[in-house]
């Protein structure tokens, strides 16, 4: 899918606020509530934008214990070839496959570390483990921008 400018210009508004109508998305992009109806359409069916979603602070909602769990799991207990098997266990908040010796790293939450202990115990089902308890994120996830041009 090829972008231009305006298409950019949208995405970083609606990651910015995806609550915003198309009446003021127009009104900030300096062009017509149709036009941005159609682009947010067409970002939608091509499959640059994959969803709307709210940003929930894990700590506020009782998981203050964040972790990064990496994973070496080959072959059939593998969690990344069967994701299924975990995809239901409220701790996890998403998993990534990766190159290299571990082939995943599990971002979860948990009400404590006694909960996190029994999650990585669970998780020895699937492969090796090892944890690092997140403390803060001094770069939070951000959206993603247009390439640069040289």
């Amino acid at each position: 899918m090829t972008l231009d400018d305006l298409d950019w210009r949208l995405l970083t508004e609606l990651q910015r606020d995806a609550r915003a109508s198309f009446n003021e998305l127009a009104r900030r992009l300096g062009v017509s509530a149709p036009t941005v109806a159609q682009r947010v359409r067409r970002l939608e069916s091509g499959g640059a934008i994959t969803g709307y979603h709210a940003v929930v602070d894990p700590t506020v909602v009782g998981r203050p214990v964040q972790a990064l769990v990496s994973m070496r799991c080959y072959g059939p207990r593998c969690i990344t070839l069967r994701p299924e098997r975990v995809a239901d266990w409220p701790e996890i908040l998403s998993v990534v496959r990766l190159t290299g010796d571990i082939c995943s790293l599990v971002h979860v939450a948990t009400a404590n570390v006694d909960e996190l202990r029994e999650l990585l115990e669970r998780l020895w089902e699937y492969g090796e483990t090892a944890s690092a308890m997140i403390l803060s994120w001094p770069l939070p996830p951000k959206p993603v921008q247009p390439p640069r041009t040289h």
